[in-house]
């Protein structure tokens, strides 16, 4: 099979993407059920919450870059960034399906800097709450928000993307 099967039963192809196959349904399902750090944090934390997080940190304009930034991992997975760096061929599939999702969504390309910079925010934020004392600094260039991280349950992380969705009237 050249395909996978999605939450609302689609059949999508993540190597040849096309954008009418595209449903932020599935989007949201998908990454409010995957956990960030390759489930390597001391509490489950989806990656649609820290997309709705992202989001909300970026200005008007941007926030849909910032929900939809790492809506490529519900089609693809994701993998940590020591391996992914390794890998090419994936990092291209990657940004190929990351391309068709900015078209489809009307989003700028490439991404925004802006958007990058939050996404690092959340990352250093992510490591004060949700990651265990490191066994040396990650030396992020980035400072962590003020607020605090409570975990949502994914049922939680799914509605909240999909809230974000229709805030940012994206269908």
């Amino acid at each position: 099979m050249t395909w996978i099967q999605t939450y609302t039963g689609r059949r999508f192809f993540p190597l040849g993407p096309k954008p009418e196959d595209l449903d932020l349904r599935d989007v949201a399902h998908a990454l409010s059920l995957q956990c960030r750090f390759n489930g390597h944090c001391l509490r489950f934390y989806s990656v649609a919450e820290h997309s709705v997080r992202v989001s909300r940190a970026l200005p008007v304009g941007l926030e849909a870059w910032g929900l939809l930034h790492d809506a490529a991992e519900a089609y693809l997975s994701d993998l940590p960034s020591p391996i992914k760096r390794q890998m090419p061929l994936f990092q291209d599939a990657e940004s190929d399906l990351l391309r068709v999702i900015a078209d489809r969504f009307g989003l700028s390309w490439p991404m925004p800097e802006p958007v990058a910079r939050a996404d690092l925010a959340l990352l250093a934020t992510e490591a004060r709450d949700l990651m265990a004392p490191p066994p040396e600094p990650w030396r992020l260039e980035a400072a962590p928000l003020e607020a605090r991280i409570e975990p949502w349950a994914p049922a939680d992380a799914e509605r909240a993307f999909l809230e974000r969705c229709s805030e940012l009237s994206l269908r």
